[in-house]
């Protein structure tokens, strides 16, 4: 009975119903938006570790994040080799330079990532196919994500990164995460040609591999104690677990796109409230009728949650619709890895449920204040 009196409520007052569905609508749409951009910020940011093959990773306690990465002697990874359960120790270098078009033209930050071609650091197809093209001199592979700005990205293209002539030997998919607008690849050889300025003896990150049946946790506490005090070791685990905390707590983004998901939520919740206690207000001579017929409290708030459920179910398919328009406009626009998997789905929509039940749970103080001897 709740069922279908909520429906022949809605459907008396169609006008409402409508503006009600559309406002939730796009409360939903803003959380689908809000939590698409709270995940994918930390995922922007693990997109390269993510791509790269290592067990453990090696940096300075100054890191930040791989942007900000700072730098720590080499000879750290000759000690981390040494240590039992390490397979190798791979560094990887990383800078910025001002790519340009020898013609002239705008100036433009790339970020150059050196590595030992032969190391395999990338479980990238596009890079493992072409190690011997990274491995001439005066060339580099550049991300197909690389902005337009940058210029037409074709194989045997001239460019000038920070005054020095670079041909574009290919290209890769991957993605530029947080490392700007365009991304490089180039063995340590050419990256010190392009950054001149860069000791060869200072790397960035290294890639610690582990041998077969080895404990991540425990070789990592044994490069804890061979290693000096100014040296970091994640593990894979903790890495991830370091870059979400910094891109959802310390970062304004996080910080944005985490309140916006909380306003999103009390907006809904407001626009469902008003929608039910005017439909009570305005009904409340029937529904002190059936009160005094014998119906229970209970049985009106189970009409009243069934008015809220459906008005969230009704607007929630659209908004799924145009999300999936959204994140596709998103991903194009940013390069963000904006994606809807089914926990992200699940999450919205039990937002939602949570949304309509306590915009019911709200408004039903009226109506059981409702006395049918003071109606009638």
């Amino acid at each position: 009975m709740p069922l279908q009196v909520a429906w022949r409520v809605l459907n008396h007052q169609r006008g409402r119903t409508a503006l009600a569905v559309g406002g939730v609508f796009v409360a939903i749409v803003l959380i689908f938006v809000e939590l698409g951009f709270f995940i994918a910020v930390p995922q922007g940011g693990m997109l390269m570790y993510d791509n790269m093959r290592f067990d453990l990773l090696l940096c300075s306690t100054r890191y930040v994040f791989m942007g900000q990465s700072w730098q720590f002697p080499q000879a750290a990874l000759a000690t981390a080799e040494s240590v039992p359960g390490v397979a190798a120790a791979t560094p990887v270098y990383l800078g910025d330079a001002k790519w340009q078009d020898p013609k002239g033209g705008p100036r433009v930050d790339v970020t150059a990532v050196g590595f030992d071609p032969r190391s395999r650091a990338f479980a990238v197809p596009g890079i493992t196919r072409q190690t011997a093209v990274l491995q001439r001199a005066d060339t580099l592979l550049v991300d197909s994500s690389t902005r337009s700005i940058f210029g037409p990205l074709t194989t045997g293209r001239t460019v000038d990164l920070n005054g020095r002539k670079m041909t574009i030997g290919g290209e890769y998919t991957l993605g530029t995460g947080f490392l700007g607008l365009g991304v490089v690849l180039v063995d340590p050889t050419n990256f010190f040609r392009i950054l001149s300025h860069r000791s060869p003896e200072e790397v960035n990150l290294g890639l610690i591999t582990l041998r077969a049946g080895a404990d991540p946790d425990r070789v990592a506490a044994a490069l804890r104690r061979a290693l000096p005090a100014d040296m970091r070791i994640f593990t894979r685990a903790g890495l991830t677990r370091h870059e979400v905390a910094y891109w959802t707590t310390k970062t304004a983004t996080g910080v944005i796109f985490g309140s916006g998901l909380v306003i999103a939520f009390i907006v809904g919740l407001m626009i469902l409230y008003q929608t039910l206690a005017t439909q009570i207000a305005r009904q409340l001579p029937q529904f002190a009728m059936l009160k005094a017929i014998g119906y229970r409290n209970r049985t009106l708030g189970a009409i009243v949650l069934a008015e809220a459920l459906l008005i969230m179910l009704v607007a929630f398919l659209p908004a799924l619709g145009a999300a999936f328009g959204l994140y596709s406009l998103i991903r194009g626009e940013t390069l963000l890895p904006v994606t809807l998997n089914g926990a992200e789905l699940g999450g919205v929509f039990a937002a939602a449920t949570a949304m309509a039940v306590g915009s019911a749970l709200f408004s039903l103080a009226r109506l059981r204040r409702a006395d049918p001897a003071d109606i009638f």
